[in-house]
């Protein structure tokens, strides 16, 4: 399909609406049909220089971004905390984790993208690494910041070139980046931002110069998107919801492991992928842990995210919050018990109060669904193996997390978790030289790490065969 048949109309303004009150600050025109055309061909133009030019130098732009980050550090939390809501502490820490990844890869991508030796008789053989070209990048907006350098950094280095569709309650801090890659030294077309509504992307997708596409979101628009990029035929990289457990299985650091509960769950207001949303408890610790988890979540406090007193942010929109809301009332009318919280906090903005749901049955919704947001979900159970299959019992499988001062149990529990990441006595979380991404619902392929940087690459095999060698059994494939 010629990506000229795909019209779209643009219709209405994107805004930077502030979840703290509701004010709307800005709003932007979005671009036309032609002006996302020509973004791509600007891209693809780009990408025929970009790819010729050694790793070096592809790299040194990296190393400046990750500069610039750090320099504009004030600027660019601010508008994280400004576009999404989040807490201001939160936001320079994805602002310093941004930098970290463009650092990572521009210290070690020339190693990553080395030429990979096979064993081969009568000759020698070889993977060489070369990048596919355009490529389309959906970014959610829980971290504006990091989810870009997640999917940018990696692929710049590699040789490739990206048009990205921010968040479209986010056009601010795509703006910035931008901005601040183009700052770095990057030229034209290497990295374009596109702004513009999510109808959009099939358009961006159906047009034949685009060669990949990654996205992070909810399950349905990842589907969305597969579908349309299968019918194209062409790559996908697809990070999704999660609904990650919190396995408790012993009193071992008992209070810490409290504290790193409430973490697990509320930092970024809980939406996060990898956010702890279902806390599996064995039975002998299970009312310990509940009221700990309880008293803590009380102790937050809602207030301005900029104020650093404030340890409750509001949710990004007013839509997140009533979603949520109706989540946890839907849950409740199904028979799941109300420990804590349940409804919004009264005053101005998209707050929702910290909750507890426990007694939560296969057959309620909330046992299926992710819950983006202060919510968390209280599980007990008698047995390591009732903890494994009722972390198993979800469509999501990102990540999730194992608490014990048994090692051992810790990795044979972990061992049987499906999923894509587990982690031991600490959050699911993100470094830049760690794989990161999930199975099942949650998606599929890898971002970060030695991973990350070649899901978009073409692995192409060059064999140097002796002359005078006779064909083998197979030589015609």
């Amino acid at each position: 399909m010629d990506s000229h048949s795909v019209k779209i109309e643009h219709p209405s303004p994107i805004a930077t609406v502030n979840p703290a009150n509701g004010q709307v600050l800005r709003e932007f025109n979005p671009m036309s049909d032609e002006q996302v055309d020509h973004a791509v061909y600007d891209a693809h133009r780009a990408f025929l220089s970009w790819r010729e030019r050694p790793v070096s130098e592809r790299v040194a732009a990296l190393a400046r971004a990750a500069d610039l980050m750090l320099e504009r550090i004030d600027e660019l939390s601010g508008l994280v905390t400004m576009e999404m809501g989040k807490l201001r502490h939160e936001a320079r820490g994805e602002v310093n984790l941004s930098a970290e990844i463009f650092r990572y890869y521009a210290e070690n991508a020339a190693e990553l993208l080395a030429p990979e030796p096979l064993t081969a008789d009568a000759g020698s053989a070889e993977i060489r690494y070369e990048p596919l070209g355009v490529l389309l990048g959906v970014m959610p907006w829980n971290f504006p910041i990091y989810q870009v350098a997640r999917f940018a950094a990696p692929n710049i280095a590699a040789g490739n070139t990206i048009v990205l569709k921010h968040a479209s309650q986010c056009p601010q801090c795509s703006i910035a980046i931008e901005k601040l890659l183009t700052d770095a030294g990057l030229p034209r077309g290497v990295y374009v931002n596109l702004l513009v509504p999510g109808r959009t992307v099939q358009r961006v997708i159906t047009n034949p110069l685009v060669r990949g596409v990654s996205l992070t979101g909810s399950d349905a628009a990842g589907q969305s998107v597969a579908e349309s990029a299968g019918h194209e035929v062409k790559k996908t990289v697809l990070e999704l919801g999660g609904s990650d457990a919190f396995i408790v299985l012993d009193d071992e650091d008992f209070e810490r492991t409290l504290d790193f509960a409430v973490t697990a769950r509320v930092a970024n207001c809980g939406q996060s992928c990898v956010a702890a949303k279902r806390f599996i408890v064995l039975g002998d610790l299970y009312d310990r842990f509940l009221q700990g988890l309880r008293e803590r979540m009380v102790a937050l406090r809602p207030g301005d995210p900029t104020d650093e007193a404030t340890t409750l942010a509001p949710l990004s929109s007013e839509q997140a919050a009533q979603r949520l809301i109706d989540q946890i009332q839907q849950g409740v009318a199904s028979g799941a018990t109300l420990v804590l919280g349940g409804g919004r906090i009264d005053r101005p903005g998209a707050y929702v109060q910290p909750t507890i749901l426990t007694d939560i049955t296969p057959d309620n919704p909330a046992f299926r669904e992710e819950l983006f947001g202060p919510a968390a979900q209280v599980y007990r159970v008698e047995t390591d193996a009732e903890a494994i299959e009722l972390a198993n019992a979800t469509p999501f499988a990102l990540g999730g997390s194992v608490w014990s001062g048994d090692e051992r149990r810790a990795r044979n529990l972990a061992a049987r978790l499906e999923t894509g990441m587990v982690w031991i006595n600490y959050p699911t979380s993100s470094q830049p030289q760690l794989p990161f991404g999930g199975i099942k619902r949650s998606g599929y392929g890898r971002e970060l790490g030695p991973l990350g940087i070649k899901e978009f690459l073409n692995p192409k095999l060059v064999r140097v065969v002796e002359r005078g060698a006779q064909p083998t059994a197979g030589f015609f494939g």
